[in-house]
């Protein structure tokens, strides 16, 4: 039987999609090869003690994995969206498709780059928590892409206002990549690490009751 995961502070109205028993695995350190020691070393430089187990995963098909690197990265960390923001439309796009191993990495990715806990808080409530214009038409934007698979013309426009059309491209794939990431996490039934479980759970522990509700 496996173990129950912790009960949340925030949680989707519907619950979180990786609940059943894990269907694909990261294959032990010893099995990952020079370049995942090398990923590995690389992850320091982000503050982090060990390799997400989201990238050995992917590697299963290793026929992928270096290209949806390189693609990936060029969004996260190297995209031109100042991270604040991207944080933002990834923690959205995680909570909007109930994959709690995305929202749960992502939370202390965001507030690594300056979120705070009560932006948290407001991205997991929506749009109608935010006073500032911009975050929330790009919340707008990121539950219509994930609802509609289109950005309306009204906050299409207003985004036009903020961003130049390379951004707006890079906003828009930056959405769909983490929709089809939290696909395939929910389907493999990834459970985050021990250290980001502990840090979640830190970020719960911290909230008043009722600053989450």
């Amino acid at each position: 039987m496996t173990a129950a995961l912790p009960t949340d502070t925030l949680t989707p109205p519907q619950g979180w999609l990786d609940t059943l028993a894990p269907r694909l695995d990261a294959p032990p350190v010893r099995e990952r090869g020079w370049l995942f020691r090398a990923l590995s070393l690389s992850t320091r430089l982000f503050g982090r003690t060990q390799l997400p187990d989201v990238f050995p995963v992917i590697n299963i098909q290793p026929r992928l994995f270096l290209q949806w690197l390189w693609f990936a990265s060029r969004m996260m960390p190297y995209g031109q969206l100042p991270a604040p923001l991207r944080e933002l439309l990834i923690l959205r796009t995680g909570w909007n498709c109930r994959c709690r191993y995305e929202w749960g990495q992502h939370v202390s990715i965001g507030l690594g780059v300056g979120l705070t806990d009560q932006d948290i808080v407001a991205i997991a409530k929506g749009p109608e928590a935010w006073q500032l214009q911009l975050q929330r038409t790009l919340m707008l934007a990121c539950d219509e892409l994930c609802r509609d698979n289109r950005i309306s013309d009204p906050v299409w426009a207003e985004l036009s206002t903020h961003f130049a059309p390379p951004l707006l491209v890079e906003i828009t794939l930056l959405v769909g990549h983490y929709r089809m990431l939290a696909g395939l996490l929910n389907t493999a039934g990834l459970r985050l690490e021990s250290s980001m479980e502990d840090a979640l759970q830190a970020f719960h522990q911290r909230l008043s009751p009722g600053l989450a509700s």
